[in-house]
């Protein structure tokens, strides 16, 4: 059992930034790919970026050259740097973790708009 809980979501201006924290309850290490999902109003579930065991790292074509997923994993902890952000990017934000069952963290709000 992995218990997710993600932070760092909120309302920024076109164009700015922010960091999406998602602490793991158990050693991220021992779990195959943890990533980060998305949701808008009346779309699917999509993925924004994985990092797999290993530290290889897969991104949506939207997120690419301006979102970074690292992890820290003194902290048992998953990051997403998003910068050059975009009305388009605003949706709830989910938190994922595979190690051959697949959890969810409770998402977090990220709002982009002038």
């Amino acid at each position: 059992q992995v218990q997710l809980v993600e932070s760092g979501g909120g309302l920024v201006q076109p164009g700015g930034s922010l960091r999406l924290s998602c602490a793991a309850s158990k050693s991220i290490l021992s779990i195959v790919a943890m990533g980060w999902y998305r949701q808008a109003p009346g779309k699917q579930r999509e993925l924004v970026a994985v990092v797999i065991a290993g530290g290889r790292t897969n991104y949506a074509d939207s997120a690419k050259g301006r979102f970074t997923i690292s992890r820290d994993s003194a902290k048992n902890t998953v990051y997403l740097q998003m910068n050059s952000l975009k009305p388009e990017d605003t949706a709830v934000y989910y938190c994922n973790a595979n190690d051959g069952s697949v959890y969810w963290g409770q998402g977090t709000q990220v709002t982009v708009s002038s």
